[in-house]
This record gives structure tokens, C-alpha cells and sequence, in this order.
């Protein structure tokens, strides 16, 4: 029995033998030094882009940490979920849609479903853009023409499919349908019309829908008002709350965005909601009483063109400014004001875990710095990929997978201590 064996056992049945303080100590770290999380869905465990997972590898060595594998997906915008051994992402070849499933340590293809969908590449290069959901055994999937699949996890076959654009005559986004798939209960909610739209998980029948309106770019995220279950949804024209069993409207505040380009996910902070748009739109803090919203603060000192931000420990992180250009900033969420702000990252995607950032720049440079207010620190910097990474990459499991958008190349890297 190895040494962290030994230190478990140890937690769970009486001591029957003295041993020294320092090695007790020293047994108990080996056996709670690294926590694992599975990252089922898009935001992660927590739908917050913040990871649970302790103990992996922050301080990297020059060139960054071992590569595992690689794989190829075709080209997208969508990121990966991760369980039970299991990454799903989406890609598009031949203007044919693609559902992947790799095996998480190897990069092995375990299985694939297509569909013909065109590409859509409307001034960028296409593909899907809402990443897969992992609900038990079952994977949902939105392409960016609101073709709504549900996929057996561990085989790939066909549970059901839908075409929401036709079945509800909604309006397509300039850049299609990019939110990913939100489940609650029995039922996936998806940024689809104007505030919404409910679907049974079991069947995909329609169980409610708001408007045929455009819908914004975001994945609605789980709320609570006056006791209700809701979700928040970034629309194209506001920011709006729905009750889940029938979609009635909570509150709703206006956000107006040149292109409609609301698609950075609202943050949930207790009764206060952050919302950011790029195109120069800037950020807002809401506070939630009832039906009425009250705007704490407004600046354009965050500008979310895609990316959504973080919010750890009273402050919020996140890549401000276009595509292309920008930096990664750190808000103090009391009042938005700029606590540092680090040049030369441009906007990609970004996740927190264990008091550390993990930020993919376009152009395929990814860093660990401290979740700090006081300075951007860099603990770790690599370059895995190249070329355009608008994609948040994922920690699950002591494991970074990362993805390039026109190639579609995938990357996993090792970071278990």
C-alpha cells in the first residue's frame, strides 16, 4: 500500500498506532493535495467558469506544461464539456456539423454524430459556437441554425433531434445561435426568441417560448428570484429574467449593443447581476428588488466582445476591449474601477480555479496569473496552439484542453501535480 493509500485509510479508521506529527501531517497532504472535477457544461460545474478543482499544477515550467495529445475537430467557436472520462466538442467540415466525443486521457475518438449544417462563416469563420451538455447519460447540442440534438453520451446514437427556426419561426442571429444548451430539471433552456425558450429533456417538445425576437449570444444562467427558479438571458435588445416552469418575464433591463452583440454570460452575485458587451457598450452592475432594477454602477471599463468574465472574491476578471486588440483587466465589483489591467493579452477565454486565471489569447498564448486584485502576477505562460483562439479553455481533471477556431486543433495538457 502506497504512502497516500495509507493516508487515507488512516482518515477513516482509528488511529491504532503513534506517529509522529510531522508525518501524519505530511501522509494527510499527499491524500487531500489534488481534487479532480468533472467541467460537464458550458461555465463549468458551478455555471461560473469557476472550478472547484485544488492541487494542480499553477507554477509552470519554461515552454509550459507536457502535452498529452492532439486531436482535430474542424472549425468552431464552441468549447468542451468533460465526464466520466469523456470531452465533447463540436466542429464543422464540408458544411456538416460534427459532434465529437474523445476519450479525456488519451484524445482517442470514442465516437461522432454529424448533421449537414452550413459553415455560416459571415465575417469570421463559422462552425457552432454553443458547446455540448452533459446531462447523466445523455449530450445536447444547439447548432448555430437552432438544430437541438440529444445524443447518448457513451454510444453517440440519436434520441431525439428538433429545428427550433422552424417549428417556432424565430429570428436568427447575424452570427447564428451560439448559447449552449441549460439544463434545469426536466428542462433544457436555450437563448432562442427573444426571452427564451423550454424544451422537455425526455421528448425536445416545446413546452414554452417567448417571442420571436432576436436572441443575443449568451447561455442563460440559473437564478432565483421571489422564490422562483429563473434564468437570466442576455437577448438581443436587453437583459431579461424568466421564471423556468412557464417563462413569465421577472424583471427585464434594457441593453442596447451595436450588431446586437450581447454575448458575454451575465455574472450572478447574489441580488446583483454583471452584464458586459463590447463595441465599446462597457458594464454594469444590477441590483435585483422584486421586479425592479437599479444600475449600481456604469462604465466602459470592461467591454466583453465574446468572452465572459470571472468573479472571484469580490472582484471580477475579464478580457476587455475587440477581438484582436483588448486586454485582460480586474474590476473591483463594488464600484467597476480598474485595479490593474495587462496589455498584450487579447481577448480569447478565461476560467478561475484554486485562486489562479487561465487565460487562452487569440493567437494561442495561454497563462496561469494570481486571482489577485493587487497585481497581475504570471505564474505560468505556454503556446500550445496558433492562429485565432476565441475559445475558453477547460480544467477538469489536472488536464487543460484548448482549441484553436478555423483548424479546429484540439490540445490537452497535463498539469496534475
Amino acid at each position: 500500500m502506497g504512502i497516500c493509500e495509507l493516508s487515507a485509510l488512516m482518515l477513516t479508521k482509528t488511529l491504532s498506532i503513534h506517529l509522529s506529527q510531522s508525518c501524519f501531517l505530511a501522509m494527510l497532504g499527499c491524500a487531500l493535495s489534488v481534487s479532480a472535477v468533472d467541467w460537464p457544461y458550458y461555465g463549468g460545474p458551478n455555471y461560473n467558469f469557476v472550478s472547484p478543482e485544488k492541487g494542480w499544477l499553477s507554477q509552470w515550467p519554461e515552454g509550459g506544461p507536457k502535452k498529452l495529445w492532439e486531436a482535430k475537430v474542424g472549425t468552431g467557436f464552441c468549447t468542451f464539456s468533460v465526464s466520466n472520462g469523456r470531452v465533447y466538442t463540436m466542429g464543422n467540415t464540408a458544411d456538416n456539423d460534427t459532434v465529437f466525443c474523445l476519450d479525456a486521457e488519451t484524445g482517442a475518438e470514442k465516437w461522432k454524430h454529424s448533421y449537414p449544417c452550413k459553415l455560416a462563416a459571415d465575417n469570421f469563420e463559422g462552425g457552432p459556437c454553443a458547446t455540448p451538455t452533459v446531462d447523466g447519460n445523455v449530450v445536447y447540442t444547439c447548432s448555430r441554425f437552432a438544430h437541438v440534438y440529444a445524443l447518448d453520451a457513451t454510444s453517440g446514437k440519436e434520441i431525439w433531434k428538433k429545428d427550433l427556426m422552424q417549428e417556432l419561426g424565430v429570428k436568427r442571429p447575424q452570427w447564428g445561435f451560439a448559447g449552449s444548451v441549460l439544463v434545469v430539471g426536466d428542462k433544457l433552456i436555450l437563448n432562442v426568441g427573444g426571452a427564451g425558450t423550454a424544451l422537455d429533456k425526455a421528448t425536445g417538445k416545446v413546452i414554452w417560448t417567448s417571442n420571436k425576437d432576436a436572441a443575443g449570444y449568451a447561455t442563460p444562467v440559473l437564478a432565483t428570484y421571489n422564490g422562483k427558479q429563473a434564468v437570466v438571458i442576455f437577448s438581443a435588445k436587453s437583459v431579461v429574467a424568466v421564471a423556468v416552469a412557464d417563462g413569465s418575464k421577472l424583471w427585464e433591463r434594457e441593453w442596447k449593443t451595436s450588431w446586437d452583440v450581447n454575448a458575454a454570460n451575465p455574472i450572478i452575485i447574489g441580488d446583483k447581476v454583471f452584464v458586459s458587451s463590447g463595441y465599446n457598450r462597457g458594464c454594469a452592475m444590477l441590483q435585483i428588488k422584486g421586479s425592479e432594477v437599479t444600475t449600481l454602477w456604469e462604465n466602459k471599463n470592461m467591454r466583453n466582445h465574446y468572452a465572459s468574465c470571472v468573479f472571484v472574491d469580490g472582484f471580477i476578471y475579464g478580457f476587455d476591449g475587440q477581438a484582436g486588440g483588448g486586454s485582460l483587466k480586474c474590476l473591483d465589483a463594488a464600484n467597476g474601477e480598474v485595479k490593474w489591467n495587462k496589455d498584450g493579452l487579447k481577448p480569447g477565454g478565461l476560467l478561475a480555479s484554486d485562486g489562479k486565471l487561465i487565460a487562452l489569447s487569440d493567437g494561442g498564448r495561454l497563462v496561469v496569473a494570481e486571482a489577485a486584485p493587487t497585481e497581475y502576477k504570471e505564474t505560468g505562460s505556454a503556446k500550445p496552439l496558433s492562429g485565432k483562439c476565441w475559445t475558453m479553455p477547460v480544467l477538469a481533471n489536472g488536464r487543460i484542453y484548448a482549441r484553436n477556431n478555423k483548424e479546429g486543433i484540439v490540445v490537452c495538457l497535463d498539469v496534475k501535480k
